[in-house]
């Protein structure tokens, strides 16, 4: 009996671990969509101008996205459960801050604070499962689950940020963070180890700061360009952050621990499946928050209604998530990475005959489609990430997949959401450059209201169509790039034997 409960004792701690790490895991997805349907809300209250409004949305992906590899790099050296208690006070500091902010500035202000913290959550609670789950089998199934609980979290943020608003006021959507921060700080020193690797993943303060700084230099040019105009300032940015990027990319190759190793892309499956990480997650952000607006704004639903209608897709993606990696192990990768693609491309479509009047239907069934994809796409990214680095960076390398999905949420809003504000200033009515700003004009004739909404909803299907086009071309690279199975293969040149025998 004693030496039965030694063995199960070990599996109950790691499960009860896992269930632990996937609090945060879910609050840092999370809080990286909630804000989708509560910026109609928050506008209303702030009254941020359009690029404060984009940063208020993106500016957490941003610096979440910035340093996820640095931090993992960090806590490979010193610690990760260390990284993990600091990085989850500072988020429920950031979170509270965030809540009660009185001005669009200070509100962006905590959001790059509680982006700063995610950053040190994500990579250190993928390695800690490799100390919770020393059997390579256990590990890929919480893998799995940690990918789906990610899924979840992104999935789930506006519907959790519309229900939340349907009760109470905006900062609501923030202060939900703080039991589950409190929980994991009670149960985290009990339950998870402290987990290092001595001598590894040196940091480089100057990748640090170039990466960091380039991304935002480049988006900052987009978002200038997209709201005001085309002129010196979003130019000489755009292409200053460019450089810099260029010079973290080229000081990467010089180092002996880079923060992105760019060997790995050399392999063809890892790369497209990285792309995989950051093409979805762009459309999905982009696409989610336009949406929010649309059903809000432009159909006139109430935030609860919106949040309801955006369930069923938040049920495909998270179940996609779940049951791809039993998939993948029958049909493969590449087969799976197809299906993600073209699900996506053909999903977004289904946006395109949503009009001024009507077209939730469409919406929900867009949804739903895209959705599988999504969750293709959180799986696959996260096993071949980290089953594809050496063990000693596991944080590190594990990094590489959050970041592509991190990156890809920012990137989204920036470019297409930066592409859907320049239409609607081009074709809307002028008065303002936002919808929702133009909505709250004093004495709007009905012409007016009109021209804006059809303006706004031009913008998406533009989008849409934009996005859609990216994942149709990148499935087509996928089906000619990608290796077969080897049973594919075997079959194929059993095929063409007899044929070559005939001639």
């Amino acid at each position: 009996m004693t030496r039965q409960h030694a063995n199960d004792a070990p599996g109950l701690r790691a499960w009860l671990g896992l269930a632990v790490v996937l609090g945060p895991v879910l609050l840092v997805s999370m809080d990286g969509s909630i804000l989708f349907l509560a910026m109609p809300r928050i506008s209303q209250a702030l009254s941020p101008t359009a690029d404060q409004a984009l940063w208020i949305l993106d500016v957490y992906g941003f610096a979440v996205g910035s340093l996820l590899v640095a931090f993992g790099a960090i806590g490979d050296r010193h610690g990760r459960l260390k990284l993990l208690m600091a990085g989850a006070t500072v988020f429920g500091l950031g979170s509270a801050g965030a809540a009660f902010a009185p001005t669009p500035e200070l509100l962006i202000a905590c959001r790059a604070l509680m982006g700063v913290a995610g950053a040190t959550l994500l990579p250190s609670a993928l390695a800690v499962l490799s100390e919770l789950f020393p059997d390579p089998r256990r590990r890929a199934q919480a893998i799995g689950i940690f990918a789906a609980a990610f899924a979840a979290g992104f999935a789930l943020g506006p519907v959790i940020g519309g229900t939340l608003l349907g009760r109470f006021w905006w900062g609501s959507v923030f202060l939900v963070n703080l039991p589950v921060i409190i929980v994991f700080l009670a149960f985290a020193p009990v339950l998870l180890r402290e987990v290092r690797q001595g001598g590894t993943g040196r940091v480089d303060p100057l990748s640090v700061v170039t990466s960091a700084g380039g991304l935002l230099l480049t988006t900052y040019g987009v978002k200038h360009g997209a709201a005001d105009g085309i002129s010196a300032l979003p130019i000489t940015t755009i292409i200053t952050g460019v450089a810099v990027l260029v010079l973290f990319g080229l000081r990467q190759r010089r180092l002996d621990n880079p923060l992105i190793d760019f060997s790995l892309f050399r392999d063809r499956v890892f790369t497209i499946a990285v792309i995989t990480g950051l093409l979805p997650l762009a459309a999905w952000s982009a696409t989610a928050y336009l949406s929010g607006t649309y059903l809000q704004s432009v159909l006139g639903l109430g935030v609860l209604h919106a949040a309801l209608l955006a369930l069923p897709g938040a049920a495909a993606l998270t179940v996609s998530c779940i049951v791809t990696p039993a998939v993948v192990e029958r049909i493969g990768k590449r087969a799976a990475l197809l299906v993600c693609h073209f699900s996506i491309a053909g999903g977004l479509l289904l946006l395109l005959p949503t009009t001024v009047t009507g077209g939730t239907g469409w919406y929900v069934a867009s949804t739903v489609i895209a959705g599988l994809g999504y969750g293709i796409s959180f799986a696959v990214v996260a096993d071949t990430a980290v089953g594809a680095v050496p063990a000693e960076r596991a944080g590190s390398a594990g990094a590489i997949a959050e970041t592509s999905n991190e990156i890809g949420n920012a990137l989204g809003i920036a470019i297409l959401g930066s592409l859907a504000a320049l239409l609607f200033r081009l074709q809307g009515p002028d008065l303002a450059p936002t919808l929702d700003e133009t909505l709250q004009s004093p004495s709007l004739l009905a012409p007016v209201i009109q021209d804006a909404k059809s303006a706004f909803v031009t913008g998406l299907h533009v989008v849409v169509i934009t996005a859609s086009l990216l994942h149709a071309a990148l499935g087509t690279v996928a089906l000619r790039r990608l290796p077969r199975p080897a049973r594919e293969q075997r079959t194929s040149e059993a095929h063409e034997e007899p044929m070559a025998g005939k001639a």
